[in-house]
This record gives structure tokens, sequence and C-alpha cells, in this order.
């Protein structure tokens, strides 16, 4: 690009529309002018080629993604990734922020991800390597969008759950028995203090436990659960499939007597799920499946926050995300990123349950709780409970009673003495 050229890809922020712009926040590695690569990083996602030839025209102004800020962090000797067909010159490592008029492509997920974070952004001349960090929504983009029905507020009042945690548990083992057997084990988790009991990202429709079926059962056996403990109780079926399966599947699993849904977010896709929240009256849940692939490298890709923030937007009442502790391989700050992207303040946009989970059981509920910083999450273990040494109603008992024990502020361990199922849950899963 020409000196002019590259101006043309730069604004102060008092120079665009707030309420007409996406913000978008980037970590680049490019080679040679960090100001050059960051103006093609803008040009690639918006106007590209912004002139015919042979017309004087600028469509810059109206189309183009401008530049709004561009930090230079340090010097590196080469790029940290490998990448074919990288020129040779000087490395920066940079902080760029975009603002984006997201008139080029509407309230539409599909196309904003095709142009924030696609073909353009991901094969810009100069930037090997790219981290898109956050994206920041103006309210007039937000109110296009129906997002969660329940959120945090409305799942507490279907439960009847206030001022605790929200207990969920995945049936064990996930997706190997067939449904009366499944029934079973989750009455007894119910029965011992279980909220919502879920079907596992991996278990959907397969012959040997047919959705329909499983619903009809798991249904039955909630209703009862309810009635016998005078509790809040739901079942969450996962109806994860093919996009022109997903209503056929809703209403099986709502007929069945499912109180939530589970979906895979991306494989079934953002705006599938979008589609689906418009059809449903049930709580939405969303589970991680391929967000560790465009994530887990610190310098490339998706922040996962980006992923829970389009997961708020897309309408899931709840988002499962992988939590803290060695098992799922996370920073902490990155969880309560994603955490933070679920509560926060986002337009007329209702907050989403977050649900770090990742091996915990009533050993981790308090590190878990501290972490959060607050009582609004969900725990949801599935060994703890399902692989508890007395039973899944002993697994479940053991969370409840945890709890009890940080809110009286008593050490678990001594908690545990005379409670049976805490003691032999701190002695199976550490504490």
């Amino acid at each position: 690009m020409l000196s002019d050229d590259i101006d043309g890809f730069f604004a102060r922020a008092s120079e665009i529309d707030p309420e007409a712009h996406l913000i978008l926040e980037y970590q680049a590695e490019v080679v040679g002018s960090p100001r050059a690569a960051a103006a093609h990083l803008a040009s690639e996602q918006s106007t590209a080629q912004w002139r015919r030839v042979g017309i004087e025209e600028d469509l810059r102004p109206r189309f183009g993604a401008k530049v709004l800020e561009l930090e230079v962090l340090e010097a590196l000797p080469e790029p940290s990734l490998s990448v074919p067909g990288v020129p040779s010159g000087p490395v920066s490592r940079c902080r760029i922020r975009i603002a984006h008029p997201y008139g080029n492509f509407g309230p539409r997920i599909p196309n904003l991800l095709s142009a924030v974070c696609g073909e353009g952004p991901f094969f810009t001349p100069g930037v090997p390597v790219l981290k898109l960090l956050d994206i920041h929504f103006p309210r007039s983009f937000l109110e296009h969008f129906q997002g969660p029905r329940f959120g945090v507020s409305g799942l507490r009042d279907l439960l009847g759950v206030h001022g605790r945690p929200l207990f969920l548990g995945v049936i064990k083992p996930n997706i190997g028995l067939p449904p009366e057997a499944f029934a079973g084990i989750a009455a007894e988790a119910w029965r011992g203090g279980l909220d919502i009991a879920k079907d596992d990202e991996m278990l959907a429709d397969p012959e040997w436990s047919p959705l329909a079926e499983r619903a009809r059962l798991l249904g039955e056996a909630c209703r009862e659960a309810r009635v016998e403990t005078g509790e809040g109780k739901l079942y969450m079926a996962n109806i994860t499939d093919e996009v022109d399966r997903l209503l056929e599947l809703h209403d099986a699993a709502v007929a069945g007597g499912a109180g939530a849904l589970l979906v895979n977010a991306l494989p079934v896709g953002l705006s599938a799920v979008r589609m689906l929240r418009k059809h449903t009256k049930l709580p939405l849940f969303a589970h991680f499946p391929m967000i560790a692939a465009s994530s887990r490298v610190a310098e490339f890709g998706i922040h996962t926050r980006v992923w829970t923030r389009l997961q708020r937007l897309a309408g899931f009442d709840a988002v499962i995300m992988p939590g803290f502790g060695p098992r799922m391989m996370m920073d902490e700050d990155e969880v309560r990123a994603c955490i933070q992207a679920c509560l926060e303040p986002m337009g007329p946009i209702a907050p989403s349950l977050p649900v770090p989970g990742g091996s915990d059981s009533a050993a981790t509920l308090e590190s878990v709780y501290r972490k959060v910083g607050s009582v609004d999450f969900g725990f949801v273990p599935g060994r703890g409970v399902f692989g508890h040494p007395m039973g899944p109603r002993a697994g479940a008992a053991s969370l409840r009673q945890a709890w009890e024990a940080i809110a009286a502020g008593v050490p678990l361990a001594e908690y545990a003495q005379g409670r049976r199922e805490l003691a032999a849950a701190l002695e199976a899963f550490g504490g």
C-alpha cells in the first residue's frame, strides 16, 4: 500500500459513529511495517480493493474498517508459529484495535464471523500470526438479537434456587446405557439434591438410546423427583444434530418431558441456535466442542471470550465452558474472562449462566466458588456425582453438604464429620 492508502484505514475514535461500528481487538505478529500491516488487516476484512480502476471513488468512508489503536508490544526474532510463505523482515508483536462498520454485514452471525475472523483477516499480507481477542457490540447492533430467554435470573426462578450455585450433573456412563438404566441413575441424583441431570455432549439420538424414548423416561423420573423432594428439577436433553433435524428433536424432547436443551454450539452453528431460540420455550445450554481447536494456541485463532459473547448473543441461557484446574488446560484468567463475558452488561441482552467445568466434585466446589467470585454459576460434575463410591444419590448429596459448609464458613473436612456422603467424596476425589 502507498502511504495515502494506509492513512485511509486509520481513524480516531472521535471520528467514527460508535453506534455504527463493532470494536475488534486483535493481537498480531507482523512482518515489516506494523502500520502497513494494521492497514492491511482493516482493509482485508472490509473493502479490500476500495475503488474501481479508472474511476475516481473511495469506498473506505462507508465500508472500510478503521484502525483506532496500534501498539507495538515487542520485537521478535521470528514469528512464534511456523507459517509457510512468510516474507523476510523485522517481526513485531502488536495489539490492534479496529472499528468495523457492521452495516457491511448486518445483524447476522455467519456474515459477522466471515468478516472479522474469516479469509480476510487470517490471510492478511504481513500478518502471519493473528488472534481475535475480543468483540464489543454497540447497543444498536444488540437490539436486533433476542439473547437468552431465561438467563441467570430466569433459570433460578424456574428451579426455585436462589443464593447458591446451580448443581448440574453429567449422567455417567455417558453414552453406553439404554434409556431405562440412564433414567434410573438420573432419578437417584435428583433425589440426592441435584438440580439438573444432563446428557453428555456426545449423547444425542443414537440407536441404542433414542432421544424420544430417553426424554420420555427421564421426563417421568424428573417429575417424580420433583414431587418426592418438593424441589425444582430439570432433565437436559442433548438435541445436537444436523440443522434440519433440530426442530424435530426439539419437539421430541419437549414432548417427552425434557425441561432444558443442550446444543453443541459450534458444530451445530450459532445461526442454527438463533433459529432454535426463536422456536423453543425451554432454556438452552451451550457446550464447547471445537472451541479449544480455535482458541488454545495463545497467539493464534479466536479467544474463548469471543465465543462466549457470541453464544450469549445467539440466545443461550447458560454457557458450559472449560473450567478451572489442570483437566481443561486453560489459564484461570481466561476462564474468568469467559465468566465475565456471560455476566457483564451487554445492552438489552440478558446475562447467561456461566458453567465452568472439568473433573469437579464436592472437593472442588469451594475453590470454584472463590475463583468465580459469586454464586451465579453452574457447577457440573460428572464422575463427582455419578462416580461417587456410594452412588449418584450420595454424590449429589455431597454437593449440597459441601455448599452448606461453605455458606456456614466451616472447613469441608470438619463439616464432613458425621456426613458420610461428603466424607466419601473428599476421600475419593481429593480434599
